[in-house]
């Protein structure tokens, strides 16, 4: 016979009242399981990026045309929708699996010992981001995808990106104050990398906005610009930070950097090869739906990629642990 779990009307009390620190009081994760529920909520991201992408891509957009409900008096697409609701049915199902692979992340983060503050707030971080970007994907469709808030649920979800690649970061290291592993010169480097990426991204978004995938057969708005000539000042950014990523590999070859940062460089070079290839390809085949969807993921990779580069520049140790007793300070060393 299976047992049933039983509480108290105490235990039922505090569950109801912090079921967080319910659990994290019962039970404690490995850190390995801390790492895996970190990186499931930033494959998650990455994937609603994706078959977001394949909304737009399929013209299914407005396949549900209103938001909450997918029609009037209906949550869910009726018979008489066609495949286009089903496919904008199924991403706006995939936000409550993202919300459960940030929960499950946010639970273990929490019940890790000892408690790790700093790592329960880039969880939350990311609830708070996903809740943001279901509400603005309501406002994309009821205002007829407008592509100023198509761009803007792009990189509000390239901001998510952002947050879970930092949290699976941070899973695998301590909390102790951060110590460079490279000079200010190189630091300074790579902050450019950073912004010159971000300026690829934002760019993306209004050769995105400007061109012809609207998301929808129907007469979509787009931006009043030539998508052709903007999508060639995409491709000069691109061809930017790949010079400033080509150039921070050499720079840190010269001044023989430790390992890591060495390799999240390459691994980010041979990422930008592989997106540019996408790029050029797509532009001069008119853009099948295809290659498009694989350069917003090349996107998001290449997105990750330059963050790891970041966060590969320093090292946190483990905190000291402030022990009551005659050994008051314990240093533990750092996590591999």
């Amino acid at each position: 016979m299976v047992g049933v779990l039983k509480l108290n009307p105490a235990d039922a009390a505090a569950a109801v009242r912090n079921p967080l620190a319910f659990i994290a009081e019962r039970w404690t994760p490995s850190p390995r399981t801390v790492q895996r529920a970190a990186l499931a909520a930033l494959v998650m991201s990455v994937v609603i990026v994706v078959t977001g992408g394949a909304v737009r891509l399929t013209g299914s957009g407005l396949g549900c045309p209103t938001w909450p409900e997918c029609t009037d008096g209906s949550l869910t697409p009726t018979t008489a929708l066609s495949y286009h609701s089903a496919i904008e049915f199924g991403n706006r199902m995939l936000t409550y699996v993202l919300c459960a692979a940030v929960g499950w992340a946010i639970i273990a983060a929490r019940s890790e010992k000892p408690y790790r503050r700093s790592l329960t707030r880039l969880g939350w971080a990311q609830f708070w981001l996903v809740m943001s970007n279901a509400i603005l994907g309501g406002i994309v469709v009821l205002v007829g995808l407008n592509p100023y808030t198509v761009a803007a649920h792009f990189l509000l979800a390239t901001a998510l990106v952002w947050v879970a690649t930092v949290m699976w970061q941070r899973t695998r290291e301590g909390d102790g104050a951060p110590r460079p592993l490279v000079g200010k010169a190189v630091q300074q480097l790579v902050w450019f990398l950073v912004a010159a990426s971000l300026l690829l991204i934002a760019v993306g978004t209004v050769v995105t906005g400007a061109g012809p995938h609207a998301g929808d057969s129907s007469e979509v708005k787009r931006i009043p610009i030539d998508w052709e000539t903007v999508a060639k000042l995409h491709a000069v950014l691109a061809w930017i930070v790949v010079t400033l990523t080509f150039a921070l590999w050499f720079v840190l070859k010269a001044v023989d950097a430790p390992k890591g940062p060495h390799a999240r460089t390459r691994d980010l070079f041979l990422i930008l090869l592989g997106q540019g290839v996408i790029g050029y390809v797509q532009y001069f085949t008119h853009l099948p739906e295809l290659l498009v969807g694989l350069h917003m993921l090349g996107s998001c990779l290449v997105w990750i990629g330059v963050l790891r580069v970041l966060l590969a520049l320093r090292e946190r140790p483990e905190a000291a642990l402030d022990l009551p007793g005659p050994s008051a300070e314990v240093t533990v060393g750092t996590r591999a």
